[in-house]
């Protein structure tokens, strides 16, 4: 198949990277978030970080759209815009980041945010206040930073919405919500600095079913399995993850 050669990998790169992307599906289909946490450090370390941050956006954005609609229904959509307004700043400064930074540095760079994000998780440190308008677009754009530059905007949303007390769904499909609707503001960016490229469409094509694939599983799995061992797992995954995509090795 032609998408493969122009992906640029060997067979044992691609099992490896159809492997990391089902897991990271997995996370992203459960919880809402995470799938970049475990897939970018060492997707970056196959086919570097821009064809992986491209690549990502691309299956995420087919692979989670039939979750948008009832997100739609049962999110805090006012909350939602409000913290789109900041990643419409965010998000073109990340890209900039993305387009002009060289590859290592940018991997450097990815590791160390994904061991923060960790730290963050890690440490169930939440905003237990009421949410403000200013402090919510100034989520929207930390987050639109990250995800510009490594499709890593999950944590800051995390840490500011799951402290409140509204129900786990609700806020669940929040988060569903913005980043389905960030992808948009992500994809737009990528495009007018010409990230399009025709290896990152192909390691789309390549990850895209296993990251299907992986959401479906971690959809029907949650309510159903323990969310705190599912947490667990996915920290130790992540942790792995961000040790082995080091440019050290």
């Amino acid at each position: 198949m032609s998408f493969l050669a122009n992906s640029g990998l060997e067979p044992a790169a691609v099992a490896l990277l159809v492997a990391v992307t089902l897991v990271a599906g997995l996370a992203r289909g459960f919880s809402g978030f995470g799938g970049a946490l475990i897939f970018m450090p060492l997707a970056s370390a196959l086919v570097g970080p821009k064809i992986a941050s491209i690549a990502l956006l691309l299956a995420d954005m087919v692979m989670t759209a039939p979750m948008l609609r009832p997100a739609f229904k049962s999110a805090r959509r006012r909350d939602v815009f409000t913290m789109l307004i900041g990643a419409l700043v965010g998000v073109p400064l990340g890209t900039a980041l993305l387009t002009h930074l060289p590859g290592t540095t940018l991997r450097w760079g990815i590791c160390i945010m994904v061991f923060a994000m960790l730290g963050l998780l890690a440490s169930g440190w939440r905003y237990r206040g009421a949410p403000k308008t200013v402090l919510t677009i100034a989520v929207g754009a930390v987050s639109g930073v990250f995800g510009g530059a490594a499709q890593l905007s999950g944590p800051p949303v995390v840490a500011y919405w799951l402290g409140g007390a509204l129900p786990a769904a609700a806020m669940r499909a929040s988060i569903v919500l913005y980043f389905g609707l960030s992808s948009f503001i992500s994809a737009t960016s990528y495009y007018f600095n010409g990230l399009f490229v025709q290896q990152a469409i192909a390691v789309a094509l390549i990850v895209g079913p296993a990251y299907g694939l992986g959401i479906f599983a971690g959809t029907r799995l949650f309510g159903l399995a323990s969310e705190e061992t599912f947490r667990r797992i996915c920290l130790g995954l992540i942790a792995a993850a961000a040790f082995f995509g080091l440019p050290l090795f």
